[in-house]
């Protein structure tokens, strides 16, 4: 009999405690065979509407705050800012939103879509002449009266109804008496990204487009540019806003810190970038 209850025994620490549920193991087996345990690293993902001209700083700094922020993902869409602005009235699931026109999140704030308090400036933009590098133009001698060229025939510039940049290069051409003169030449990109891709693809002769897209890497050995004279178009003042419905606010607010904060200022300078307070 008692040979009987031992043998019992023995069968039922076998399966694990008579009954009991076996706990979930977290662990895993090494290379070596040894154990260790994996616990489980909850990821946050801040999603970011970005005006275009930011394309290249962006992507900078954005793989530089998951660097040092290994548990943040930064997905991010680059736009032009009207259209964002019209995504966001909608409550586009964004949490952040980076305009190049800071009067976009002003709106968004108005209309009680975003967080008043969170209103930011980040960088102030300017606006070049662009033509690609084998280019006949004499852009750095003409400037704008390039535009005057016979052989120019189309122009590139961001669409004005939706694009801060299409605002300041259709400003620009009315202020120096240009406008009449190259209008029926102008082919309009969707964002100011667009408008540089046109030249730098030879859909358009030159075009007018952010600076900081003129000096980024990509760019920057294809081309040759001068800046526009600041007083010819309204001042670009580019700023962003923490949406009302972000998903983690106090993660937001830090990658919010990371871009105008000293790194950030850096890396917009060293991209094209004025900065507010310089």
């Amino acid at each position: 009999m008692r040979s009987l209850l031992i043998a019992a025994l023995v069968v039922c620490i076998g399966f694990t405690g008579c009954g009991e549920r076996p706990a979930r193991s977290t662990s895993r087996t090494t290379p070596s065979g040894s154990t260790t345990s994996q616990p489980k690293a909850s990821t946050t993902v801040i999603t970011v509407a970005a005006a275009s001209d930011l394309k290249y700083v962006m992507d900078e700094l954005v793989e530089e705050f998951q660097r040092l922020n290994p548990r943040s993902e930064i997905k991010v869409t680059y736009g032009s800012s009207g259209n964002f602005f019209a995504q966001l009235s909608n409550e586009a699931p964004f949490d952040i939103f980076f305009s190049a026109d800071i009067e976009f999140p002003r709106k968004l704030i108005q209309q009680g879509q975003a967080i008043p308090e969170s209103e930011f400036q980040y960088a102030i933009g300017q606006l070049v002449v662009w033509v690609r590098k084998e280019s006949p133009l004499d852009v750095e001698s003409q400037g704008l009266d390039v535009l005057l060229e016979p052989t120019v025939k189309k122009i590139a510039i961001a669409n004005p109804k939706h694009a801060p940049y299409g605002r300041a290069a259709e400003a620009t051409l009315k202020t120096s008496g240009l406008y009449e003169k190259v209008s029926e030449r102008l082919v309009l990109g969707e964002n100011v990204a667009q408008a540089a891709q046109f030249i730098e693809s030879e859909a358009a002769d030159v075009g007018l487009i952010a600076h900081s897209l003129a000096t980024a890497a990509p760019m920057k050995d294809k081309g040759r540019f001068v800046i526009v004279p600041a007083d010819l178009y309204p001042k670009l003042v580019q700023g962003g806003v923490i949406l009302s419905w972000a998903a983690d606010r106090k993660a937001t607010e830090s990658f919010r810190g990371f871009m105008t904060g000293e790194h950030g200022r850096t890396v917009l300078k060293r991209n094209g970038f004025l900065l507010p307070g310089e």
